[in-house]
C-alpha cells in the first residue's frame, strides 16, 4: 500500500512516497470482530445477522468467514430458532497469530526468495538472519494477543469513556486500518 507524506520545509512543501505495511487483511479484521462478538455473548448463540449488524460486516462475507472458523474448530454452529454461532474455544486460547495464519498465511515480514531456497544470495544475505529474528518477535507478539485479551481491552476502553461494549461489538473505526 502506498501513501504520500507531505512535509513542509522552510521554503517549500515536499511530497515523499512511502510504503506502509498492512498487517491485517480484511478477512482477518472481520474474523477478529466476529470472534469478539461471540466472546462477548458469553456462550449464547448469536445469529450471523446479529454479528454482521453489530460489527458492520457484509452478511454473505461473514457467512464464509464463519464457515472457515468452524472448519478450524474456533466456532460451532447450531440450527433452529435458538441456533446461531458461538465460540468452541476459550477466548484466551484464540491467538491473533492463529487468525492471521488462517486468513493470510504465515506471519512474514519479507517475501524474500530465501524462504524457498531459490535465492542465489541466500548464504551471503546480510538481512536474512535479522528478518528471521524480527519475524520471530512479531509472531510471539501476535501469539500474546488473544480474543480474550482484546475483549478485556474493549471492556477497559468502554469503562474509560463511560460506554459499555455490547456483546463485544467493536466500533468499525477501532479496527479499520
Amino acid at each position: 500500500m502506498e501513501s504520500i507524506l507531505l512535509i513542509l520545509t522552510d521554503t517549500k512543501l515536499v511530497s515523499i512516497k512511502r510504503l506502509t505495511m498492512k498487517v491485517l487483511n480484511k478477512n482477518t479484521d472481520y474474523a477478529v470482530r466476529a470472534l469478539l462478538s461471540l466472546a462477548g455473548s458469553q456462550g449464547v448463540y448469536l445469529s450471523a445477522k446479529t454479528i454482521a449488524t453489530e460489527q458492520d460486516i457484509p452478511y454473505q462475507f461473514l457467512r464464509r468467514l464463519l464457515q472457515e472458523l468452524i472448519r478450524h474448530r474456533l466456532v460451532v454452529s447450531r440450527e433452529g430458532a435458538s441456533g446461531g454461532f458461538k465460540l468452541d474455544r476459550d477466548p484466551d486460547g484464540i491467538a491473533l497469530r492463529e487468525l492471521i495464519e488462517i486468513f493470510q498465511g504465515p506471519v512474514q515480514v519479507s517475501e524474500c526468495l530465501f524462504r524457498k531456497k531459490l535465492c542465489g544470495n541466500r548464504a551471503r544475505c546480510v538481512l536474512r538472519h535479522q528478518i528471521l529474528r524480527i519475524e520471530q518477535v512479531v509472531r510471539a507478539e501476535f501469539e500474546n494477543i488473544t480474543i480474550g485479551s482484546l475483549l478485556g481491552d474493549l471492556a477497559a476502553a468502554g469503562r474509560a469513556d463511560g460506554s459499555t461494549p455490547v456483546n463485544g461489538a467493536v466500533p468499525a473505526e477501532c479496527l479499520n486500518h
